[in-house]
């Protein structure tokens, strides 16, 4: 997928987003190709598909709070009657180069995001790509999140480990809610997490985009 092919995804699925959004998911190439050719992070075969594989990806938590909490978008953009609210904080657990977060904060402008990661080599490229872009609703972590002392309104993660490892890392360290993405089939993942009834919402990113590459990837959406 090339920049103008995503281009186009974005100006029919997000048209509110602005030419200074815009012009930052354009900039992503450059910057996580140089990041990438001094600390390999993301695979070659990734690297030119990273619209696809990871921004638009990445985007799937967007595309879900935009559809199914759309007071949530409103404050994530600062709009109507949240741009003088607080904003909200959100962490990234095991964000890596930078997914979800840094497509998430692109969008997301009136929202706090702490990127977190264990791996040091990871956080220096999410740090010089948010730098790059000129993100100042971002901060880096090198952490497990067991240890930070803050708690977030939100989190967020990509396939960084089955729920049930996962759940017990952020026990106590969210207000709301957790969005995760993930692929496969969830029942049993779910089951085995130990998640209150009804508190896990799964919702096919193939309801957003036809692409085949999403056929099998979801969000969860894990209320408090």
């Amino acid at each position: 997928m090339t920049y103008n092919e995503f281009k186009t995804i974005i100006e029919t699925k997000f048209p509110e987003a602005t030419e200074g959004q815009m012009e930052q998911f354009r900039l992503m190439e450059g910057l996580y190709r140089e990041w990438n050719s001094k600390i390999n992070v993301v695979s070659r075969k990734d690297i030119d598909e990273l619209y696809r594989h990871h921004v638009l990806h990445s985007l799937g938590i967007a595309a879900y709070i935009k559809a199914e909490m759309p007071d949530i978008y409103e404050h994530l953009r600062g709009e109507g009657p949240y741009s003088i609210a607080e904003p909200l904080k959100i962490m990234d657990l095991g964000t890596g180069g930078g997914f979800p977060g840094i497509p998430l904060a692109v969008i997301f402008p009136h929202a706090q995001f702490t990127l977190c990661d264990s791996i040091g080599k990871k956080i220096i490229v999410a740090t010089e790509v948010a730098k790059g872009l000129g993100l100042e609703n971002v901060k880096t972590v090198n952490a497990r999140a067991e240890s930070l002392p803050e708690t977030f309104d939100y989190i967020v993660s990509r396939a960084v480990t089955a729920l049930e490892n996962f759940m017990p890392w952020v026990k106590g360290k969210y207000k709301e809610g957790i969005l995760y993405l993930k692929g496969g089939d969830l029942a049993e993942e779910i089951a085995k997490a130990g998640l209150r009834k009804g508190s896990a919402h799964i919702w096919p990113i193939s309801k957003w985009t036809d692409d085949p590459f999403f056929e099998t990837k979801q969000v969860i959406f894990i209320e408090k």
